[in-house]
């Protein structure tokens, strides 16, 4: 569907809209170039030549934001600047964060993107067929709904040896689904009974064709805002998980870096600069989808806009 000049001119005018499209904008921007203005690796070390890892020195008490540490290579020792100081064993907390941002991103998008994704067919299938087709896959939904959500993550995630970020993406998307087939069965159901259905399968139309020329154009709306609802509930489970101990074995996210905070007392021995930014971070983040969906629900839904 082509988003008309009317839809775009009114979203141009939406305050809520345009607060919350910045932020994300601005935090995609951030984890794309951010990782450059740093010469640290992803967890924080200075990395000295392939397989080997340096974190500054001394790494007690942390270093403060601004701070400058030293780096004792075998090349000789290299100065750099913290910017937002280190954490206990000398690592990079701008580093960590930069990278945990961009790998809870990624999350988000992957995981919210499947989600999404099995939702609408899953929907559109049960929907449009009705009968034992409907009855089948609402039956799937509705035991996927009132299993424990986070727990089936954690049982999952708990046997896997190796945990990256494409595995905890495809946990949780293949998890999130249940309540967008749901929605998007019940907006079939209403949308095949209009005239131009008929008239589509009047007119010889395949059914796939029906679904996607006809019934998905009419649904853009609600899909980019179940997207959007994803996407950010999918970044907060990855932070459950993470924080528990259940997230990527290798790398950084930003519920990892919270869970090392807590985990060797940041906030007790004053390291503010540890464990407040990436909780930040989390908040901006998910504010920032939450008022693209508030703004979305207010351009598409004419009686909000008067309201």
């Amino acid at each position: 569907m082509i988003i008309s000049r009317e839809t775009l001119r009114i979203a141009l005018g939406n305050t809520k809209f345009k607060v919350g499209l910045a932020i994300i904008l601005i935090f995609i921007l951030w984890a794309i170039i951010g990782p450059l203005l740093t010469p640290f690796d992803n967890m924080g070390y200075y990395p000295v030549k392939f397989g080997e890892r340096i974190a500054p020195k001394p790494s007690l008490p942390s270093l403060k934001p601004g701070s400058i540490g030293e780096i004792f290579t075998p090349q000789g020792v290299v100065k750099v600047k913290h910017y937002l100081g280190t954490d206990s064993f000398g690592r990079d907390i701008y580093a960590q964060l930069v990278y945990g941002l961009k790998s809870s991103l990624v999350i988000g998008l992957i995981a919210g993107g499947l989600a999404t994704l099995i939702g609408l067919l899953i929907g559109f299938v049960a929907g449009y067929k009705g009968g034992w087709t409907d009855e089948g896959l609402m039956m799937i939904t509705n035991i996927m709904l009132v299993i424990p959500t986070m727990a089936l993550l954690i049982i999952i995630a708990a046997y896997l040896p190796y945990r990256g970020v494409g595995i905890e993406s495809l946990i949780i998307g293949l998890t999130a689904w249940p309540w967008t087939a749901r929605a998007v069965r019940a907006q079939t159901l209403s949308l095949k009974r209009r005239g131009f259905v008929e008239l589509a399968k009047i007119s010889g139309m395949r059914e796939s064709k029906i679904l996607l020329k006809e019934i998905l154009p009419n649904m853009m709306s609600y899909v980019f805002m179940v997207f959007i609802l994803q996407f950010g509930g999918s970044i907060l489970a990855a932070v459950g998980l993470d924080f528990i101990g259940l997230g990527p074995t290798r790398g950084m996210s930003l519920g990892i870096m919270l869970q090392q905070a807590v985990l060797w007392n940041a906030i007790n021995l004053g390291y503010w600069w540890w464990a407040i930014p990436p909780g930040l971070v989390i908040a901006i983040l998910i504010t920032g989808l939450y008022l693209i969906n508030t703004g979305l629900d207010e351009i598409f839904n004419p009686r909000l806009r008067r309201e």
